[in-house]
C-alpha cells in the first residue's frame, strides 16, 4: 500500500508518497480500529484543552489509563466511548470514524471541513486535490 500525504513548504503545499512499509499495513483490523479509536480521544481531548490528567479526573481513571487508550492499548467500553462524546461535545460516531482510513469515512470528514471554509477556499483546495490525483496517476 502506497501512503500519501501533504507536506507545507513555505506558503505552499506539496504531496508526498511514502513508499516504504507504513506501520498501518502490518496492523491487522482490530489493531488499526484501536488506534484509530485512540487517535480521535486524543485529537479531541487535545483540542477540549484537556490534559490526560484532566481527562482521567472527570471520567475517574488513572492517567496511565487514557494514555493507553490514546494510544491504543486498551478497548475502552461503549459506556466509557458515550461518556467521552459528551466531554468532548462530539458524537459517538466521530470517535470511531474521525481517524478512520475508510473511503466513506474520510469523505464525511473532508464533507465537515469543507463547510467551515469558504467557495475560494474550497475551490483552491479541490484544484490541490486535482493535481495531487493527476501526478499520483502519472506514470
Amino acid at each position: 500500500m502506497i501512503c500519501y500525504f501533504i507536506k507545507k513548504v513555505k506558503d505552499y503545499y506539496f504531496p508526498f508518497m511514502c513508499e516504504g512499509k507504513c506501520r498501518l499495513n502490518t496492523l491487522n483490523k482490530d489493531q488499526q480500529l484501536l488506534q484509530t479509536i485512540g487517535r480521535a480521544i486524543s485529537k479531541y481531548r487535545q483540542s477540549s484543552e484537556l490534559t490526560q490528567a484532566q481527562l482521567a479526573e472527570i471520567l475517574g481513571i488513572s492517567n496511565d489509563a487514557v494514555s493507553r487508550m490514546e494510544r491504543g492499548k486498551t478497548v475502552p467500553s461503549v459506556l466509557r466511548l458515550l461518556e467521552l462524546s459528551e466531554i468532548f461535545h462530539c458524537e459517538l460516531a466521530d470517535l470511531l470514524t474521525e481517524t478512520s482510513n475508510r473511503s466513506v469515512d474520510q469523505a464525511r470528514r473532508l464533507e465537515n471541513l469543507l463547510a467551515t471554509l469558504s467557495a475560494t477556499e474550497r475551490a483552491e483546495l479541490v484544484e490541490v486535490l486535482e493535481r495531487m490525483i493527476k501526478w499520483k496517476n502519472m506514470p
